[in-house]
């Protein structure tokens, strides 16, 4: 069954099905749906968690054995499992199918994918994760630019401000689309607001006490190409105690769009109809700077700089080895065009 991210919160306060997915392209709504999924199900008494990640050399056995074995510590657990590429392959895709048609008893099952596309749809597994009767298929879209004052003025009221019209816009005009990036935006404001009331004045202070190096200006300085000041860039976010996950979340955003619009150019497309069709679309003043970026890497070169975003993320969490910082320099390094011997995949 489908649910849209309005009806989830609704849903979750009755009975939860054995197998949630969430499915889409927007880290933040995603994160937002998965977590509140997450929080249900401790409120319900699923207090084990176990998280796979279905990458290349998934081993897909793994899921059947989590789902028959009995659990040491809770009567109730959650299996996590991350499709990162959306492509779980036939051994996966049978994985899958197996555990839909016998779900494990207490236990629910939280799957991330990215927007699957019309292709993927039309296969067994998903059209199993759409409308199977042991599953509910959470859709992300992403918010539209002419959704997003609203966006923000309902989020701003979600956290008890509220801001005028005229603040409202600059905000919009300052995050460009980036969701993450507008939630960073007013938690900010919370703190600077005074009786909950934001006005342009507020904006512009918050604007002006940004931190000198900020990470929307990494993304500029690496798709600019400068690895030099990008390094001194990370450095100072580090300094400034900016998450690294948020950093490579902000990366992995970038480095997903430009994969697509590579991949669009590679079959032909014009570069202006694929910035057009991106998600968010590329906004004119920066289609220089991407249309230059582009040159730099082939298509599949793109993809394997997002393969090194996703192990960074799984470094942060401490799912992967390596020091994250480290890698996030090396990613910095490589998307802005400096050859490293990347470690095997």
């Amino acid at each position: 069954m489908k649910l849209n991210a309005g009806q989830l919160a609704r849903h979750l306060q009755g009975a939860l099905a054995p197998v949630y997915v969430v499915s889409g392209d927007e880290p933040l709504l995603c994160q937002e749906a998965a977590d509140a999924i997450r929080g249900a199900a401790r409120v319900q008494g699923y207090s084990e968690r176990q998280v796979f990640h279905a990458d290349a050399g998934f081993d897909w056995g793994q899921l059947h054995e989590a789902g028959a074995s009995l659990s040491l510590f809770a009567e109730r657990r959650v299996i996590e499992l991350r499709i990162g590429n959306g492509k779980p392959g036939d051994k996966g895709a049978a994985a899958l199918l197996e555990y839909l048609a016998r779900p494990a008893d207490d236990t629910l099952l939280l799957i991330s994918l990215p927007k699957l596309d019309g292709s993927a749809q039309k296969t067994k597994w998903a059209k199993a994760l759409i409308d199977g009767p042991h599953c509910q298929f959470v859709q992300i879209w992403p918010v539209e630019l002419s959704q997003l004052p609203q966006w923000i003025r309902q989020r701003l009221s979600d956290a008890g401000n509220s801001a005028t019209a005229e603040a409202v816009d600059l905000i919009a005009a300052r995050v460009e689309g980036n969701l993450l990036a507008a939630a960073q935006e007013i938690e900010k404001l919370k703190l600077l607001a005074e009786n909950g009331k934001i006005d342009v004045e507020t904006v512009q202070a918050a604007v002006a006490d940004s931190a000198r190096f900020d990470v929307f200006g990494l993304l500029e300085t690496v798709l600019a190409g400068d690895a030099t000041h990008a390094l001194r860039m990370l450095t100072g976010l580090r300094g400034e105690g900016v998450e690294a996950l948020f950093i490579v979340a902000m990366l992995a955003r970038e480095l997903r769009q430009l994969a697509a619009i590579a991949h669009q150019h590679s079959q032909g497309v014009p570069l202006d109809k694929a910035f057009a069709s991106a998600r968010p679309p590329v906004w004119d003043k920066r289609k220089p700077l991407v249309s230059r970026a582009l040159q730099r890497h082939p298509t599949e070169r793109w993809n394997q700089l997002l393969g090194i975003a996703q192990r960074v993320d799984a470094q942060v969490k401490g799912q992967a080895a390596g020091d994250p910082w480290a890698s996030l320099a090396q990613l910095c390094m490589e998307f802005a065009g400096k050859r490293l011997a990347l470690p095997a995949e």
